[in-house]
C-alpha cells in the first residue's frame, strides 16, 4: 500500500501551527513579566541577560506544551495506525484524519504526539520530585548546619552513605519486583511526603505562635491540604478522586526523591554553616528567638539565591535521570510516552534519515538546556545582589 506524504515545508508549517496556544501563552507571560520585572526581584532580572531570556523561553515553551498537550498533539499517543509503522515524517493517515508530522514509531504511533504528551510526564514528575527532595533536604539540612555536633554527624553520615551508592543500581534495586512487593518504595514515599507538612507546620508555628487566630487557620489549612495530597498520592485514598499516582509512578518518584535529597541536604548544610555567623543571626539570638525561628525566618530566606539556582539545575538532572531510567527500561510503563521510553523504543529501528528517536531526544535536550541557562542567569544575578 502506497502511503501519501507531505513535504518538509508543510511539515514545519504544520508543527509551528499546532503550537499556536503555546506561542500565545509565552507571549502573554513574557510580556506581563517584562512589564512587572522590577517587582519580580531576582526573576525579573532575567531580562538583563541573553542566556536568561533563552532559558526562560525554552522552559516556558515546554511548560505550556505540557499544559496544552491535548490541543497541540494531532493524535492520541497510544493510538496505532498499522500501515504507518516506522513511517517517515509527513505520512498521511489513509483515512484522511491527519498527518504523522514526525513519522511513526515501531508500534505505528505518532512520534510528534508522543513527544508532546511526554512533556506532561516530565514536567509533573521532575519538578514535583525536586520540590519534595528540596523539602527533605532543607528540613534536615537546617538543623545539621545550625546545631552541628552529633546531629550533624549522623545526618551527614546518612547523606554520604546514599551519595556513595551508584544511582542506576539504586534505582534498579528500588523498582525490582521483590522490593516493590515488599512495599518499600511506598513506605519511603510515605515518609518523604510527610516532610512538606512538617516543614510548613514548623514554619507557621515559629512565626505566628503568639497570634493564635492566624496560627490555627494556617495550621488547619496545612494539615487539611497536606493530608489530602498525602492520602491521594501515597495511598491512592483521595476522597475527592482528584489526586492519584500509579504504583509505577510512585516507585520512580520515591527513588528520585531518595537519590536527590542528600545533595540538597549538603548544600543547605553548607549555606547554614556560613550564614549562621552573620550579625543578623546573632541579633536574633540576642532577642531570644528560638533556633527554628532563626533557621526558617532569618537563615533560609538569605539562602534562597543558591537554592533557586540548585533547584533549576536539579530539575534538569532529574529530567536526564528519568530519561536514562526510561531508556534502560527502569522507568514508567512500556507504553508510556515519556521521552526516555520513546528514545528506547525508537533505538531499535535502524534508520539514519529522520530517525524517530530524534524528536524526544531534542525535546529532552532543549528542556535541560533551558533549565541550565536559567540557572546560570539566576546565579549571575544573585551574585550581583
Amino acid at each position: 500500500m502506497t502511503i501519501e506524504s507531505v513535504g518538509w515545508l508543510q511539515i514545519i508549517a504544520g508543527i509551528a501551527g499546532r503550537f499556536w496556544p503555546v506561542w500565545l501563552a509565552i507571549a502573554v507571560t513574557m510580556g506581563l513579566s517584562y512589564a512587572f520585572r522590577k517587582r519580580l526581584g531576582l526573576c525579573g532580572q532575567l531580562y538583563d541577560t541573553g542566556a536568561g531570556l533563552v532559558g526562560l523561553f525554552l522552559c516556558l515553551f515546554w511548560l505550556f506544551t505540557a499544559i496544552f498537550a491535548s490541543t497541540v498533539a494531532t493524535f492520541d499517543p497510544l493510538v496505532q495506525v498499522a500501515v504507518l509503522k516506522n513511517a517517515l515524517p509527513g505520512a498521511v493517515v489513509p483515512d484522511g484524519s491527519g498527518v504523522y508530522l514526525l513519522g511513526g514509531d515501531n508500534l505505528a504511533r505518532d512520534v510528534f504526539s508522543r513527544m508532546v504528551y511526554g512533556s506532561q510526564i516530565v514536567l509533573v514528575i521532575a519538578p514535583a520530585a525536586t520540590a519534595f527532595a528540596l523539602m527533605v533536604g532543607v528540613t534536615l539540612g537546617l538543623p545539621a548546619g545550625y546545631f552541628g555536633g552529633r546531629i550533624d554527624a549522623l545526618l551527614s553520615f546518612l547523606a554520604n552513605l546514599v551519595l556513595a551508592f551508584p544511582v542506576i543500581l539504586l534505582f534498579y534495586l528500588l523498582v525490582t519486583p521483590a522490593i516493590v512487593e515488599m512495599g518499600l518504595p511506598q513506605w519511603m514515599a510515605a515518609v518523604f511526603f510527610l516532610f512538606p507538612i512538617i516543614f510548613f507546620v514548623t514554619l507557621f508555628w515559629t512565626r505566628f505562635k503568639n497570634r493564635p487566630d492566624r496560627l490555627y487557620l494556617l495550621l488547619g489549612l496545612t494539615i487539611l491540604i497536606g493530608g489530602w495530597v498525602y492520602l491521594g498520592l501515597v495511598f491512592d485514598k483521595d476522597p475527592l478522586g482528584i489526586l492519584s499516582m500509579t504504583s509505577n509512578q510512585l516507585n520512580i518518584f520515591a527513588a528520585v526523591v531518595f537519590a536527590s535529597s542528600p545533595g540538597v541536604f549538603r548544600i543547605v548544610r553548607g549555606l547554614v554553616m556560613d550564614i549562621k555567623t552573620r550579625d543578623y543571626v546573632a541579633a536574633a539570638q540576642t532577642r531570644g528567638e528560638s533556633p527554628w525561628y532563626i533557621m526558617l525566618w532569618e537563615i533560609l530566606p538569605n539562602a534562597r539565591g543558591p537554592l533557586i539556582v540548585d533547584t533549576c539545575l536539579r530539575i534538569g538532572y532529574t529530567t536526564i535521570l528519568l530519561g536514562t531510567l526510561g531508556y534502560f527500561g527502569l522507568g514508567l510503563a512500556p507504553e508510556s510516552p515519556d521521552w526516555g521510553t520513546s528514545i528506547k523504543d525508537a533505538s531499535r529501528l535502524l534508520r539514519t534519515v529522520a530517525h524517530p528517536a530524534l524528536p524526544p531526544t531534542f525535546a529532552l535536550m532543549t528542556f535541560v538546556l533551558g533549565l541550565n541557562l536559567l540557572a546560570d542567569a539566576l546565579r549571575e544575578q544573585s551574585l550581583k545582589d
